[in-house]
């Protein structure tokens, strides 16, 4: 097959973006699931979304980039950038509307019947206009600032995703001025949701939308003048950050320059209220630049991400997901030992089934440990108050080499990121940003610890990032080894990340941007020539996405090989599965739960040989070729059983929450037969947390 056709090809790849709003299909029908608990329900809104901002600030924006750039090169699916916004809108507008109608038609009602009622402002009691007509003055009045547009009052400079109101007045005020049109500014610091005291809302959980406050008192802002209409506004700007390759001699200071402005980029989305009149959208969109499919009208709150505050004000477990506690392998129950524990072999997490804990204690007692003389570490996404970021402090204060490798990229988390490395240089922590160009995504801590007169290391190597709360809502699976070559693999690539030089060869390892994805493409087709030899030939991966597109040939190839391939796709995936003489022999399946899917698993039947990998990579182009990615595999027997028996095999007979993709990328519900329900994380929970069954 010739290159343009493997490389632009809408009859062998799928369109990025329309997977990713099918992807947000497939969680907005969480917010539909009867199953799911009330308040969880609200919450799988809220995530649809803040995807949904994010895939505006990222991926739309890039697309009008590259249509106001003239770019002639289509994507893979062969789609221009002017085709491919159109069929985004065309989707995008379709999803936001059934977001809304589930919202209004589904959710708030049964919200209602559980006594969480959402007081719609013309249907207040009297005591209820008092008090909120009370909170206004107390709490709103003294902070708003009105600005009415005129010559001296040009349009403002309104922050990405901020609350505004634009007010259609009449009259002429103190100075004689008339322009008709004002804007008020929600404060960030308020709630997008009040919450009233039961004796005046008349219900257990009674709240007042800020917006219908503002409503209900904008006119005061303007007195003297009539008011005929006040309409709720939101605008998503381009989030991406413009740092010169070419210019830039301080990438630390380049970004904190940058993150300034990263509220004030090009707009993207307007979202206005379904009752504005059209000669007010029409002027917000002139404001920001925008044209009609860039619009949305929507019947209700213009961001309904603010709705994640209400399950945190409301004390209903009957309406949220049951509690658990995250499970402790027995090795580590047996043995608080951290060191001595993983030298007996390999300690293998998975969270959030299990707990992160022994993360944090193995950084922990690193960190006070005497005998412990150097901690390595990449940090790519974690917490503000995270206690593993404490930790290397800690040692680096003890005296200890401490050398983190701080990815200041990490899209929306460069300003925590900045502050972590600012904190460990304080304390004479050896602070690198990898390599310039090349994303450091790899999950990677090694530890240097002298034992009966020479340096024994020990590393924990990950799927996930080193972030506690994301290690209680995404699933990823963590590895504590003492594996020497394993090890000294590890240490080649931080060398690789701090110093400078021509990359070594791993013995064990495969690494982005160098083998990962040629040995990707080998392990493929070392399967496709067992097949060809008419044996047994078995892919299984799991991933986040899916989009490199040699390496979907690959896999096209190996299907017309006899291989039978199952990939677990939590996300997108521009691979077509099922179409006769291409991919018969693919099947492609998502799982969309109460967690998040986030496992690298790939396994490689290999005559036999069971070849097993853990990583921080999915198959993406970003992640094979500009990014520092790991792959590892796992030797140990018992270990190798374990993942496949937690990793695969509950995500392939899954058919609760798994969707099933059809050639022509839409997604179709696997549904139950029969009284056997199987539901994957369901079953994780049950046989890993509390009470672990090794």
């Amino acid at each position: 097959m010739n290159q343009a056709l493997l490389e632009h090809s809408t009859e062998l790849f799928l369109n990025r973006e329309l997977g990713l709003l099918e992807f947000n299909r497939r969680v907005l029908a969480q917010a539909e699931e009867e199953s799911n608990p009330l308040l969880e329900r609200l919450k799988f809104l809220c995530i649809v979304s803040s995807n949904l901002d994010e895939f505006f600030e990222v991926r739309v924006a890039w697309i009008k980039e590259n249509i106001r750039m003239h770019t002639a090169r289509p994507a893979p699916d062969g789609l221009s950038p002017e085709a491919a916004f159109h069929r985004i809108a065309i989707d995008a507008h379709a999803l936001v509307e059934r977001q809304y109608k589930i919202l209004r038609e589904v959710v708030l009602p049964e919200l209602a019947q559980e006594g969480i009622v959402f007081l719609r402002r013309t249907m207040w009691s009297d005591a209820q206009r008092q008090w909120v007509r009370e909170y206004f003055d107390r709490e709103l009045a003294p902070v708003l600032t009105p600005i009415g547009l005129d010559p001296a009052h040009p349009f403002p400079r309104l922050l990405n995703k901020s609350l505004n109101f634009v007010v259609e007045l009449d009259g002429r005020d103190a100075f004689g001025r008339s322009s008709g049109v004002a804007i008020v500014q929600a404060p960030r610091i308020f709630p997008r949701f009040i919450k009233l005291p039961p004796d005046v809302s008349g219900v257990e959980h009674g709240f007042v939308f800020l917006s219908s406050v503002l409503h209900a008192h904008v006119d005061e802002l303007f007195p003297g003048m009539e008011m005929r209409g006040c309409y709720q506004f939101r605008v998503t700007r381009d989030s991406d950050l413009n740092v010169d390759d070419e210019d830039v001699k301080d990438l630390r200071a380049a970004l904190q320059g940058e993150l300034s402005q990263r509220q004030f980029g090009d707009g993207v989305r307007l979202e206005v209220a379904d009752n504005c009149p059209h000669h007010i959208s029409d002027f917000l969109l002139e404001q920001f630049g925008l044209d009609n499919e860039d619009l949305y009208r929507v019947d209700g709150p213009v961001n309904l991400v603010r709705f994640m505050q209400v399950p945190d004000q409301v004390d209903r477990p009957d309406l949220k997901f049951q509690p658990f506690m995250p499970g402790v392998p027995k090795e580590l129950r047996k043995q608080p030992d951290l060191f001595s524990a993983i030298r007996h072999g390999d300690v293998l997490l998975h969270h959030p089934f299990q707990s992160f804990t022994p993360v944090i204690d193995l950084l922990q007692q690193a960190a006070r440990d005497p005998h412990v003389v150097a901690i390595k570490m990449t940090v790519y996404r974690t917490s503000k108050d995270s206690a593993l970021m404490e930790a290397l402090i800690e040692a680096a204060e003890a005296g200890k080499e401490v050398t983190a490798v701080v990815e200041l990229m990490a899209r929306f988390d460069e300003e925590a990121n900045i502050n972590w490395a600012a904190k460990l240089e304080r304390v004479g922590a050896h602070v690198v940003y990898g390599v310039y160009g090349y994303k450091t995504h790899a999950k990677m801590l090694l530890i240097v610890r002298r034992e009966e007169g020479r340096l024994r290391r020990y590393a924990h190597l990950g799927t996930g990032n080193y972030h506690q709360r994301t290690a209680k809502l995404y699933t990823d699976f963590g590895l504590m080894t003492a594996n020497e070559e394993k090890c000294a693999d590890v240490n080649d690539v931080f060398i690789q990340l701090t110093g400078m030089g021509n990359p070594g060869k791993l013995k064990h390892l495969w690494q982005s941007p160098f083998t990962m994805h040629s040995s990707m493409i080998d392990a493929i087709n070392r399967e496709a020539n067992i097949a060809r030899a008419g044996r047994r030939a078995v892919i299984i991966a799991k991933m986040n996405s899916l989009l490199e597109p040699a390496l979907i040939q690959t896999l096209y190839d190996a299907s017309q090989a006899g291989v039978s391939i199952h990939l677990i796709v939590r996300g997108v995936c521009t691979l077509r599965p099922g179409v006769k003489g291409l991919s018969e022999n693919i099947k492609v399946r998502s799982i969309v739960g109460r967690f998040l899917e986030h496992t690298r698993v790939f396994f490689f039947h290999n005559d036999g040989a069971e070849d097993l990998y853990l990583g921080s990579a999915d198959w993406m182009g970003r992640n094979f070729f500009r990014r520092i990615e790991v792959a590892f595999p796992i030797f140990d027997l018992k270990t190798k059983r374990r993942i496949i028996r937690e990793g695969l095999r509950p995500y392939l007979v899954d058919n609760s929450q798994a969707w099933e993709m059809q050639p022509d990328g839409r997604y179709r519900k696997k549904t139950t037969r029969g009284d056997h329900k199987r539901n994957a994380q369901a079953m994780l929970l049950a046989e890993l947390a509390a009470k672990d069954r090794d």
